[in-house]
Parts: C-alpha cells; structure tokens; sequence
C-alpha cells in the first residue's frame, strides 16, 4: 500500500513530462520519418551529405568542444579553491559566481559586442600600447562565439564542482602528503577521481549548452552559422518545418551520443563511483 502511495506521487510529475516533452518530442522525430505517407530517412541524408550542413555541423562540434574545455580549465581550480574556504568566503564567492546568471544572455552578449568589436575596449587597449598597428577581426568569428558561451556558461560547471568538491574530505590529501606524496600528486590521486561525477554533469551542462544556445551565437557569430541558428533559418526563414525538425532530431541525437561518451569516460576513470 506505500509502494502505490509513492508510485501516485509519481503521477502528476509523469503525466506532464508525457504531455508537453514525450508527446512534442515524438511528433518532432515522427514527422522525419515519414513524406507523403511513406517512411524515409531522406531528410537526413540530405543533411548528411549537404557540404553546406557538414561545415555548419563541424563548426557546432568545435565551439562546443572548445567551450566545454575552457570552462573545465577555468572552473576546476576556482571550483578547489572556493570548496577550502570558510563558509563565509564561499557563500560570497559563490553568490559572484552566480551573480551573472542574473543577466540576460542578451545583454551579455552586447556587452562583448563592444569588448570584441573593431572599434572596441581590446582592440583601442591593444593599438593603444602598440601591439598592433590594425585592429583584430574577433567579433563574428567562432573566437567570439566561445568567449560569449564560456561567460554563459562557467557558472554552471562552477556550481557543479563546487558542490562535489566540499564533500571530500581533505584529510585525504593531507595523509596522502604525510606519506610522501608531492601536493600535484595528491591532488591528481584523490581531488580528480573524487571530482569525476560533478566534472561530467558540470561537462555535460556546458557542452549541451552550447550545442543549443541561440541568442549569443547569433550576436556574436554574424553569418557565422551553428546548429542552432540554422534551424532557427529553416523554421522561421524558410518556413521548412520538416527540415528543421530533422536539424532538431539530430541536435538530440547528438547530445545522447555525448552523454553516452562522458558516462564511459566517468566509468573508466572512477571506475568505483
């Protein structure tokens, strides 16, 4: 009898996701698969085979890819070092860590507009002391696409990191120094393999992230196109809703693929966890 009364719980949260994400979810993959009442996949080679798509697609990957690594570079040590302090210090740091997330993705990415652009703070900063003699072409190229997504999303892996970093006990690294260990051997031994979960979920967060997003690839790219702003081109431009659903079916696909890959990666380097 509890066992049913915990599985009715269950039942408003199930019945929502089945009706506004299964069922859309479905219908996007469904109308793919079938033209004038006949299934096929040639929405899909079309793309697969479109040079124009495979660019576009290369590009997605590679900002993504870049973005996610950036954000793991930057937000591992921050992540180590704000799990070490005194709440007090932590909650502070924390709360500057969120504080952008409080701000529109739009009104960020004008912002970098006019760091990035040719008339803009780094580029007046850098003719000014004489690096350069002309300005630097950053705004509307990928460069710029990955700076505006590692601002997007840094806190995220922060906040992940973070959360897993203050449950280990650093007593651990402290042993392990006592018996001989050097602090980066200590550090990688016990901090990294414990870190595993939240840096694959913080990865995950980032990488999905930038797959999808739209309004800062779209400012800070230009013409420069991603997943993203093509079918946003295909459905709203075009008006082709069959072509933008066979673009959004493969975004998809595209981010379980990934997920698989980071869940191997997490089961061979913590094989434990």
């Amino acid at each position: 009898m509890k066992k049913r009364y915990l599985y009715m719980l269950l039942m408003p949260g199930l019945l929502f996701l089945t009706l506004f994400m299964i069922f859309p979810l479905a219908a996007t993959v469904g109308s793919t698969l079938f033209q004038n009442g006949q299934f096929t996949f040639s929405h899909y080679t079309q793309f697969l085979t479109d040079a124009y798509f495979l660019e576009i697609l290369g590009t997605t990957l590679l900002v993504s890819f870049m973005t996610t690594i950036i954000c793991v570079a930057i937000g591992f040590p921050v992540a180590y070092y704000i799990s070490k302090l005194p709440p007090r210090g932590k909650s502070i740091l924390l709360a500057l860590a969120i504080f952008p997330l409080l701000t529109s993705s739009v009104v960020r990415s004008f912002s970098w507009m006019i760091v990035l652009g040719k008339n803009g703070l780094i580029n007046n900063a850098l003719m000014g002391i004489g690096l350069i003699q002309e300005p630097l072409s950053i705004l509307y190229t990928p460069t710029a696409m990955i700076i505006g997504l590692v601002h997007l999303f840094l806190p995220l892996i922060l906040i992940t990191l973070v959360g897993v970093m203050e449950n280990i006990n650093h007593d651990l690294v402290e042993a392990a120094q006592s018996l001989g260990a050097s602090r980066f051997s200590a550090f990688r031994k016990i901090v990294v393999p414990l870190s595993i979960p939240g840096l694959i979920i913080g990865s995950i967060l980032v990488f999905v992230g930038s797959l999808t997003a739209y309004t800062t690839p779209a400012l800070l790219g230009g013409k420069q196109r991603v997943i993203s702003t093509f079918l946003y081109q295909n459905a709203i431009t075009l008006n082709d809703w069959n072509a933008a659903s066979a673009i959004a079916t493969m975004m998809m696909i595209i981010t379980f693929v990934v997920i698989a890959i980071m869940n191997k990666a997490a089961a061979k380097f913590n094989p434990k966890g």
